[in-house]
Parts: structure tokens; sequence; C-alpha cells
């Protein structure tokens, strides 16, 4: 299946979905998406702490329930 592009014709990342779509986590990327804010945002956010991350090697990633128990508490 193709992706719809820009009226351009160029392809655009479509954001990930925060409906369950049987992964556990997202990366920073994906959550700043998500979150409507800049990568450079959401990773100044995980080191600040108010953004919930887990490091795995050298991944960061965000945990789905824990940024939609976030997203729930505000």
């Amino acid at each position: 299946m193709q992706e719809q592009g820009h009226r351009d014709g160029n392809p655009r990342e479509q954001p990930p979905s925060p409906e369950d779509d049987g992964r556990l986590t997202w990366t920073v990327r994906e959550a700043a998406k998500l979150l409507g804010i800049s990568p450079d945002s959401a990773y100044e956010a995980a080191h600040r702490g108010e953004l919930p991350v887990r490091i795995i090697g050298r991944r960061m990633l965000v945990p789905r329930a824990a940024l939609l128990r976030l997203l729930s508490e505000q």
C-alpha cells in the first residue's frame, strides 16, 4: 500500500497512532509527532524527566502506556 503524499508528489511520513498498534514503545521522534512538538523538544523533555523514557542500549524509547498515562493526567 502506497502512502499519500503532498500535492507536489513527495511522500509524507505519517505520525504513529496513539491507538493500540501492538507496539509497547515509540521512538522519541514518533512520540514527538504524536505530541505535536519537535524532536529536539522531545529529547530535551526526556533529558529533563518530563517525557517518560527507557534507555535500552543506545536507544531511548518512550513506553506507550507511560506516555498515554502522562497525557491523561493533564
